[in-house]
């Protein structure tokens, strides 16, 4: 069985201009393996914004609705929310 799964995408400072925009619905395929990890998401908008976004996410700590993303082996659900967040410098 395959079914589409909606996850929506948030970018944040580098990742935001790298990607050229704020945030997007990203669409993963769910297969008869189980939910869509991560990772699924991840290659995804690496493989839909090209080079700049891929020199960015190396250095990314990713959000799944709301908590650390630490294994990006994590099943995601129709209509979670994944923030990408690159090193951010303050003081």
């Amino acid at each position: 069985m395959h079914e589409q799964v909606g996850v929506k995408v948030r970018y944040f400072a580098g990742a935001r201009a790298a990607a050229g925009i704020a945030e997007e619905t990203v669409v993963v395929m769910r297969s008869g393996d189980g939910a869509p990890r991560a990772s699924d998401v991840i290659d995804a908008v690496l493989s839909k914004h090209g080079e700049r976004l891929a020199k960015v996410v190396p250095a990314c700590s990713f959000l799944l609705d709301g908590l650390a993303v630490r294994d990006r082996s994590v099943e995601v659900s129709d209509g979670a929310e994944l923030d990408v967040l690159p090193p951010f410098a303050g003081g």
